[in-house]
């Protein structure tokens, strides 16, 4: 990561930032490659634009003459209290944005009261990472490997290191085809940013030859070999179920039919998401998604929804149409590349400032009070 002052400017903590404007301090304080890996989708990005559309396809109708002095964004998941409807998605290969990498964003989720979702290609362990929270609410995201027993090890870790839920991405069989990283001939997984978890795991260290030390070459190609798995099934889930009671969220669902399956095989949650236009292009937005698979869902399971929120009103609009929380993603990654840990948290704080503050105008006071009625459909998108 390029140091801030080779930037030629200081940044003032009180200059309040668009995020737009944060992603630009973002990309002036990183490496172009890991900018773009960061920033952009897959093929010509179509689903990534659509993320970011479908918020605009719905106006905020707001209520009037409405008690709004106290503004409550609390919630109850998974029997936890939390402040916020907001949550960090899972990142991985943090140290690409900042040196401290996921260690920053941690302590900055704990310090907030916001969950974080670390990831299996985290560039620290998840030991290391939950050490920066205390208490503080985790989950570990898994992408779950072709080698059983490397996958037991990992869920067995994470919940002996206090992570207190498995999300099972599944939208990942193969890594889609990101045009940048092509270009830029740039995978920061394979040159070890993305190794906390594997070069930590006894289970992957006894399948190399050789130490890590004496052959890295070798065990980056092992985690490459284990992280894809095109013949993941449902059946994954009731693996999974073997090592472990917590609860089990699905994050990459976006098809009505897939909600219903996972009602049959007893997930504890789902994710809305399309890897934040990572993965399939010309896919599906996940807020045009979203009210549908509310309705297969009715309450007997929370549903987030994660990929292209950036504004605190996007989240009142996810809300309204049905979801439980939602997973922030790139922006408070530009918050860590340009000022690490602080800058997480001013990011985080100002979408969430946003939120109470959308709640407030249109005559919400706590989040159970946020519906549809709230919600008119824009004619001109």
């Amino acid at each position: 990561m390029k140091a801030a002052a080779e930037n030629g400017k200081a940044f003032n903590s009180d200059r309040h930032l668009s995020i737009n404007e944060w992603e630009e301090e973002a990309k002036s304080a990183m490496e172009k490659k890991a900018y773009d890996y960061i920033a952009r989708g897959s093929g010509e990005e179509s689903t990534l634009r659509a993320n970011r559309r479908a918020f605009s396809k719905y106006q905020i109708s707001h209520r009037v003459l409405r008690d709004v002095s106290r503004i409550d964004t609390s919630i109850n998941l998974f029997g936890k209290r939390i402040s916020s409807p907001v949550m960090l998605a899972p990142i991985g290969v943090q140290t690409i944005a900042h040196p401290e990498g996921e260690l920053a964003a941690a302590r900055a989720a704990a310090s907030m009261n916001i969950p974080f979702v670390v990831s299996t290609v985290s560039s620290f362990s998840m030991e290391e990472i939950g050490s920066q929270m205390g208490n503080s609410l985790r989950w570990f995201q898994l992408y779950y490997s072709g080698n059983e027993p490397v996958a037991e090890s990992m869920i067995k870790r994470a919940e002996a290191s206090g992570y207190t839920a498995i999300v099972l991405t599944v939208d990942t069989p193969i890594m889609g085809f990101r045009e940048s990283d092509h270009i830029n001939k740039y995978s920061p997984v394979g040159e070890g940013a993305g190794s906390g978890n594997y070069f930590s795991d006894p289970v992957f260290c006894s399948l190399l030859e050789k130490p890590i030390a004496e052959d890295k070459a070798a065990a980056l190609k092992k985690q490459y070999e284990l992280f894809e798995n095109p013949a993941i099934t449902w059946e994954a889930i009731q693996k999974i179920r073997q090592y472990t009671n917590l609860p089990v969220l699905l994050k990459g669902v976006v098809h009505p039919e897939d909600a219903k399956l996972a009602l049959k095989y007893e997930v504890d949650g789902l994710i809305v998401s399309n890897h934040g236009g990572r993965q399939l292009d010309h896919g599906v937005a996940t807020l045009d998604v979203l009210e549908e698979i509310c309705g297969v869902v009715h309450n007997k399971i929370p549903v987030l929804l994660d990929s292209g929120i950036r504004r605190g009103s996007d989240i009142f609009k996810a809300l309204a149409l049905g979801a439980s929380a939602v997973l922030l993603g790139r922006p408070y990654i530009y918050g860590l590349a340009r000022e690490g840990e602080e800058g997480v948290k001013m990011v985080v704080q100002q979408i969430t400032r946003e939120f109470e503050t959308t709640m407030a105008l249109a005559g919400t006071a706590n989040i159970d009070e946020i519906n549809k009625t709230y919600l008119v459909k824009n004619t001109e998108v």
